[in-house]
């Protein structure tokens, strides 16, 4: 056991990586590097950065994340996002390291109609979920030490994603039109970056890496779709703070997207629960938590 592991944080600036930052600091000495100091497009680059820190643990926190944007630039998203990982998963193989990499529930096809558990076999739609999937198998086919975590529909109180944009949109506009025929698991950035934490410490401590290495699906404990998760932000709004009055119900056709998304993308997390003992509270918990 590493009483005070040296951890790699790539990405630090992003949604879960700033979390990262600021729980990791109770684990180990965190070296903290971002865009544009990294370049995960030149695996020349990524492997200074191994090669300077000899980290015990490489955190890949670091994405591209444009999902529609994606579709224009597929070579740039499987750079970063398929390729990168695959050379990070060498260098934590040559030190004997950690890897911890995390993943999207865009990898899956959405046609299941039931919670997919690690073992379903992935049918991407969009180019972005081609190239995250393309990452997951790039760890996976080199082995070593590695937690790859999936996530679904992350959400924060900084940065661009879902929740900000309701809520700005909601203090500009009476009625708001949103999607309600895809359904996922909105999951808070911040217990994502603890459970990591969690979850990292027992495999630091344990005898066997084996019992801990392997992939593993890290989302909120409850489903809703994007038009509830909406309702939801608005509501939980001060009346004063918002002009909007009504959030409309809509389907994916009516809102043609340049990448396809899968209509369901709820995860299993049982074998999180097996495996760390850990199991992330319901969606609408979860965004009360983060809103207090």
């Amino acid at each position: 056991m590493i009483l005070r592991p040296k951890i790699l944080l790539i990405g630090h600036n992003g949604q879960v990586g700033w979390e990262l930052h600021h729980c990791l600091a109770a684990v180990g000495e965190v070296v903290a590097v971002d865009i544009p100091d990294i370049d995960l497009t030149c695996g020349d680059s990524i492997r200074y950065w191994v090669n300077e820190s000899r980290p015990d643990v490489i955190i890949n926190a670091a994405a591209y994340t444009a999902v529609d944007k994606a579709e224009r630039e597929p070579d740039r998203a499987l750079a970063i996002n398929g390729a990168a990982p695959g050379v990070l998963a060498e260098a934590a193989k040559r030190l004997s390291a950690w890897l911890v990499h995390y993943s999207t529930d865009y990898v899956y096809d959405g046609a299941k109609n039931a919670p997919y558990v690690e073992t379903d076999p992935p049918a991407p739609l969009c180019v972005y979920g081609r190239s995250k999937l393309a990452g997951d198998q790039a760890v996976q086919a080199i082995g070593g030490r590695h937690l790859i975590f999936r996530l679904c529909w992350v959400y924060g109180l900084r940065g661009s994603n879902f929740l900000l944009t309701i809520q700005r949109l909601a203090r500009e506009r009476e009625v708001l039109r949103v999607v309600s025929d895809q359904v996922g698991c909105p999951t808070w950035c911040r217990l994502i970056a603890k459970s990591t934490v969690w979850a990292l410490r027992q495999a630091l401590a344990g005898p066997d890496p084996e019992l801990f290495t392997g992939l593993y699906h890290l989302s909120a404990s409850s489903h809703t779709s994007w038009h509830g998760f909406a309702e939801a932000i608005v509501k939980a709004m001060p009346a004063e703070t918002r002009t909007c009055s009504r959030v409309e119900s809509i389907t994916t056709a009516e809102y043609p997207t340049p990448a396809r998304r899968p209509a369901w993308s709820v995860l299993s997390c049982d074998k999180l629960e097996r495996v760390f003992g850990l199991r992330l509270p319901g969606w609408k918990e979860m965004l009360d938590l983060a809103l207090t």
